[in-house]
C-alpha cells in the first residue's frame, strides 16, 4: 500500500514526503508545481504533475499505487489574497478538495488527512483555542477550509470514509537536515520574510498593524516547527490505521509570541538589525491565535523543535541555502 500527498512538493507537503520516505512508507506525489519544486522530490518518492481536480488522474494514480490513505496538503493559503480573490480559493480549496474526496470514496480509499487552519476559529478573545469551539472564520481562506472539514465529517457518515483534521497554527522553520524548506520568493509567512530581511533579501520587512489588544499591539501566534507539523500527520495516520475515531486536532505548541517579539529573536540569531516598518493592518487578521493541543498529544504525538530561536536558525540556514541554489 502507498500514501498519497497532494502538494507534496510545497513547503509542509514536502516536509511530510521526507517523513513518509524515513519512516519507510511509498509515498507518490501529486502536485501542479504551482508554488511546489519538483527538486524538492526525494528520489524515494514518485512525482504526478497534475491536478487534484483532476478524476481521471488520482483514480490511476489510486490504482497503479494500491493507495490506501490520502495526505491533502494541495491548497491556496494566503490570506489577504482570499479576500481579494474570494472565488479562486473556493475553486480550489473547496471545488477541488470536493472531486478528491469524491474519487477516494469511489476508489475505496480508507484514510484522508486533511491540513486545515486556526484560522477556522476566527477572531475571538479565548485563548488557547480547543476543538470544542464553534468555528467562526472571519475570511475565505478560514471558510474554504472549515467547508471541507464539513465536507469530511458529512462523508464519513455517509461512505465510511475515515478522516483526520489537522488545524496548523503558524508553521514555521525548516528540515534541520537541510533537504527542504519554505521556498516561495513571495511567501507572506513572517519568519521567512524576516529571514530575508536579515540576509539582505529584502530591503525592509512591514509589520501589518500594532494596535491589537495584545500585549505590544502586534499579532500573537503559536508558532510549529514543520517537521513536528509532518510528525503529527503520521500520528493522525498511524491513529486511523489502527482503527481509531476520526479526529480533528490542532497543530501548534500551546504558546505564542507577537510579531515583534519573533523580529527580535530573528534579530539576536542572525547578528542583523535590519529595518522594521510599521504599518496599518491586513484584511482577516485576528489579533490572536494560540492551540490547545490535548488532542494531539493523547494520541502520543511529541515535538522535537519547540524553540523559536532553533525554528529561527533553520529559517536562516534554509535561506542560505537557496541561494546558494540560485547563484549556482
Amino acid at each position: 500500500m502507498a500514501v498519497l500527498v497532494t502538494g507534496g512538493a510545497g513547503y509542509i507537503g514536502s516536509h511530510m514526503v521526507l517523513e513518509l520516505a524515513d519512516a519507510g512508507e511509498k509515498v507518490v506525489i501529486l502536485d501542479d508545481l504551482s508554488t511546489g519544486y519538483r527538486w524538492s522530490v526525494p528520489p524515494e518518492a514518485i512525482l504526478a504533475v497534475g491536478d487534484v481536480g483532476d478524476q481521471e488522474l488520482v483514480s490511476r494514480l489510486i490504482d497503479e499505487h494500491e493507495i490506501d490513505s490520502i495526505l491533502h496538503f494541495a491548497a491556496k493559503i494566503i490570506v489577504p489574497e482570499s479576500v481579494a480573490d474570494p472565488l479562486a480559493y473556493y475553486l480550489n480549496n473547496v471545488a477541488k478538495s470536493r472531486t478528491l474526496i469524491e474519487t477516494a470514496v469511489r476508489k475505496g480509499v480508507k484514510n484522508f488527512i486533511f491540513s486545515s487552519t486556526a484560522t477556522v476559529y476566527g477572531n475571538t478573545d479565548i485563548s488557547p483555542l480547543a476543538e470544542e469551539l464553534p468555528v467562526a472564520p472571519i475570511n475565505p481562506y478560514g471558510r474554504t477550509k472549515v467547508t471541507t472539514e464539513w465536507m469530511l465529517e458529512d462523508v464519513h457518515w455517509a461512505h465510511g470514509l475515515r478522516y483526520a483534521v489537522l488545524r496548523y497554527f503558524n508553521v514555521a522553520g525548516a528540515d534541520p537536515k537541510g533537504r527542504s524548506g519554505q521556498s516561495t520568493p513571495q511567501a507572506t509567512h513572517l519568519l521567512k520574510v524576516a529571514a530575508q530581511a536579515a540576509l539582505g533579501q529584502r530591503p525592509y520587512l512591514e509589520v501589518f498593524g500594532t494596535d491589537y489588544d495584545t500585549p505590544d499591539g502586534t499579532c500573537v501566534r503559536d508558532y510549529v516547527q514543520v517537521n513536528d507539523v509532518a510528525r503529527a500527520h503520521l500520528v493522525a495516520l498511524e491513529h486511523l490505521r489502527n482503527g481509531g475515531d476520526c479526529a480533528v486536532m490542532n497543530c501548534g505548541y500551546g504558546h505564542g509570541a507577537s510579531v515583534l517579539e519573533v523580529i527580535e529573536v530573528v534579530k539576536k540569531v542572525s547578528g542583523v538589525d535590519f529595518q522594521v516598518r510599521l504599518s496599518p493592518r491586513r484584511g482577516g487578521d485576528p489579533a490572536r491565535l494560540v492551540a490547545k493541543v490535548d488532542r494531539i498529544r493523547n494520541l502520543g504525538w511529541q515535538p522535537r523543535y519547540d524553540n523559536l530561536e532553533e525554528i529561527v536558525a533553520q529559517a536562516l540556514r534554509w535561506e542560505k541555502i537557496l541561494a546558494e541554489r540560485k547563484a549556482a
